[in-house]
Parts: C-alpha cells; sequence; structure tokens
C-alpha cells in the first residue's frame, strides 16, 4: 500500500475519531462539573426527581411506572436489533465472494486495497457490536429497575430509592453509550467512499450533537439567578 494512495485514510479517518472521543470528554466534563447546562445531566436530575416520586406514590403510580420502562426497554431493543442487524450484513459483505471490494475503482480517493477494505469493515463491525452490547446491558439494568421500582418498602431493606436510582442511571448511561457507539459508526460506513465522507460528517454529526446536548442560554439564566440572590442577600 504506497503512501500516496493511503495518506488521506491515515490523517482524516483518525482525525475525524479523534474528534468525536474530544467531544464526548468535554461533554463528560461538563456533566461532571456543570450538570444543569447540559441535556444529560438535567435529565439525570429528574430521573432521581421521578424514581422517588414514584416509590412514594406507588399504589397510584405503578402502573405509570412499568409503562415508562417498558417503552425505555422497547426503545433498546430496537436500537440493539438494528446494531445486530447491521453486523451480520456487514459480516456478510467481509465474508462474500463477491467483488465487493473495490466498487468505485480510483473514483474514491484514499486506499481502496484488500487490506484498507478489511480495516474498514472490521472497525465499522466492532463498533456495531459494542454498541449492542451497551444495548443489551442496558435493557438488564432497566428489567431490574421495572422489577424493584414496586418493591413494597421496609425500613430495613437495602433497596430504597438510592438504590433503585443508581440502576437506572445505570441503565440510561449504557443507553446513551450504545446510541453514541452507533452514532459514530455511521460516518465509517461512509468511508467505504472515502476518507473525505468520514471527516465531513463527523464534523456535521459533532455539530448536531452539540445542539443536542447543551442547553441554550441555560449558563446565563444560572448566572442572572446566582446575581439576583446575591442582591436580594
Amino acid at each position: 500500500m504506497e503512501w500516496r494512495q493511503c495518506y488521506l485514510d491515515v490523517i482524516l479517518v483518525p482525525l475525524s475519531i479523534l474528534l468525536t472521543i474530544a467531544y464526548h470528554c468535554w461533554l463528560w466534563l461538563k456533566v461532571r462539573t456543570q450538570p444543569l447546562t447540559t441535556i444529560v445531566g438535567t435529565n439525570a436530575a429528574g430521573r432521581r426527581f421521578w424514581v422517588s416520586g414514584i416509590i412514594k406514590d406507588n399504589e397510584k403510580k405503578n402502573i405509570l411506572a412499568v409503562q415508562t420502562l417498558r417503552n425505555t426497554i422497547m426503545g433498546s431493543t430496537l436500537m440493539a436489533t438494528t446494531s445486530i442487524l447491521l453486523c451480520a450484513g456487514l459480516a456478510a459483505v467481509i465474508s462474500s465472494t463477491y467483488s465487493v471490494k473495490k466498487p468505485l475503482n480510483d473514483s474514491v480517493f484514499g486506499a481502496h486495497g484488500e487490506l484498507m477494505v478489511a480495516i474498514k469493515y472490521v472497525t465499522t463491525l466492532s463498533i456495531f457490536l459494542f454498541s449492542f452490547l451497551c444495548h443489551s446491558l442496558s435493557i438488564r439494568f432497566i428489567n431490574q429497575v421495572n422489577i424493584l421500582i414496586n418493591t413494597p418498602q421496609d425500613p430495613d431493606s437495602v433497596v430504597g430509592p438510592d438504590y433503585v436510582s443508581e440502576l437506572l442511571e445505570k441503565g440510561f448511561l449504557l443507553n446513551t453509550a450504545g446510541n453514541r457507539l452507533f452514532y459514530a459508526a455511521l460516518p465509517l460506513l461512509l468511508w467505504i467512499f472515502g476518507p473525505m465522507l468520514v471527516f465531513l460528517c463527523s464534523v456535521t454529526m459533532v455539530s448536531l450533537l452539540y445542539n443536542l446536548d447543551f442547553v441554550v442560554g441555560r449558563n446565563k439564566q444560572i448566572d442572572v439567578g446566582c446575581r439576583v440572590g446575591c442582591e436580594s442577600v
């Protein structure tokens, strides 16, 4: 594999992956330090209140809890099924005897030899497999919550709102990780047609996720609230 054929793959694809990783590291830092400025942190706080409210008034809201968790399980099941189907499709392509390794020949920028095509398919397949694993574990935790949230409360019981909230957060965290892995694998599917599309798709996806992950104007509201509180004191 000559350098003039693969230099775009070597530069643009790792840069795209690093861009996605850097964005999610920054998002994780924001969730840990300023959770209310992010959708992830705000939803996590809301779920804890939801669990406490459901357990406190369990006799009236037990059906609501089961239906809500069932909808979440259905969403995770759909994503897990989609991921494993894409894995099966990619595995079929890899093992295919047809000439699918050079679909566009020299019209694609970047390398398209047998080794590079194998790297493309195996990388994408691995990410989809990890996405399937995260969604499967998410279903496991949420199923546990589905049972424990309706457990009669006993003063000596270890199954309380804090424990159920912790299990629910683990389930949603794995669900979020599975979704993000699925999103990260989508640009790599375009790697078949060249590395430039991977980079452009990654930049577009990071911009889109930024608009979806952060609460616009929340920082200003917090600053204004702090100022008003200080002035009133």
